[in-house]
């Protein structure tokens, strides 16, 4: 069977998207890049938000996990812009099974798991055209008493033809490996099992390995195209180089009525396929089309709210759904 690097990274949940009107659009994002959510796709993005934006972002995830992703956005005029990103992946408590006992009673050992991510990012436009970003962020991989640390960039970049065409470009989870480390590595070592009266309790730890994170290189091309007065539609394409899939296309639109109602549809990893040498035909993605709808209000003498909403097909997994909210003052 033909090698591929499936399963060779680590915090896979740093590939989960965030964001209903980015996933959407099948989540190529990296080129539109105009709203909170920008801190996770491209962070030279942030640079165009005008007021100060706060977003939240919620999912009931995969085999029943839950997903969250807040950011802010603060501008800060000619000395660019900053954010702040905090990333969660939670689940309920389990019973906690052993070999010995894997029919726990209700009043066992319980476990959980979980991950984090906490990031702070700024941009800056270098031309009237050009913006860079960078993000800096903590990663924290956690199940039962074991858990694993680590730091990564993130670093993006956004041109503006003067036709109004989006170029973007960013590279995502830059930084070293990460490895499980805690108390449930700890055993008991005799060093001799041949020698009687010896100690047979010497204190010892089990060696994990470390593995990389999952790197993405996403390069993207959008444009907003008008109809007619109050009505338009934004097009967006992103090709996607990551270090432990298949490169694959992310494809969406949206179309935008009076700025105040937005329908989109889009579809992810297009053209991916896990080819096998004793397989003629690839093995394709799960994830099928995604179709959302937002509704964009402005408040008498108040902030503009945002709500969005995402339904994408999973395939065996069935449908994940999405919801965020905003804030703009």
């Amino acid at each position: 069977m033909a090698q591929n690097n499936i399963a060779t990274t680590s915090a896979a949940f740093l590939e989960i998207g965030p964001g209903a009107r980015s996933l959407g659009m099948g989540s190529s994002f990296v080129s539109v890049a105009d709203d909170a959510n920008s801190l996770y796709w491209n962070p030279a993005g942030i640079v165009n938000i005008q007021k100060n934006e706060v977003q939240s972002f919620y999912s009931p995830w995969l085999v029943e996990t839950q997903y969250y992703y807040n950011t802010a956005v603060v501008p800060m005029g000619a000395l660019g812009s900053i954010g702040v990103s905090f990333t969660a992946v939670t689940m309920d408590e389990m019973m906690v099974r052993t070999v010995q006992e894997p029919n726990p009673s209700e009043y066992g050992q319980r476990f959980d798991a979980g991950n984090i991510a906490m990031g702070i990012a700024y941009a800056k436009k270098l031309t009237d055209r050009f913006s860079f970003g960078v993000q800096a962020k903590f990663i924290q991989e956690k199940i039962w008493q074991m858990s694993a640390q680590g730091l990564a960039i993130d670093i993006g970049t956004l041109f503006i033809t003067k036709k109004d065409l989006r170029i973007g470009m960013s590279v995502s989870n830059f930084g070293g490996k990460l490895g499980m480390e805690g108390v449930n590595t700890l055993v008991d070592i005799d060093v001799d099992e041949n020698i009687y009266g010896n100690n047979d309790r010497i204190d010892g730890s089990l060696g994990t390995s470390k593995w990389p994170l999952p790197l993405m290189f996403r390069f993207g091309l959008s444009k907003n195209v008008k109809i007619t007065n109050g009505l338009s539609i934004l097009v967006s394409g992103d090709a996607i180089h990551p270090n432990n899939n298949p490169e694959y296309l992310n494809l969406g639109m949206e179309l935008d009525v009076q700025d105040l109602l937005f329908l989109r549809v889009g579809r992810s990893h297009t053209l991916y396929q896990l080819k096998f040498d004793d397989l003629k035909n690839g093995i394709g993605p799960e994830q099928g089309l995604s179709f959302g709808g937002g509704l964009k209000y402005q408040i008498p003498r108040g902030p503009i709210v945002k709500v969005d909403y995402v339904l994408t097909d999973f395939g065996v997994f069935k449908n994940v759904e999405g919801y965020s909210i905003s804030l703009t003052f």
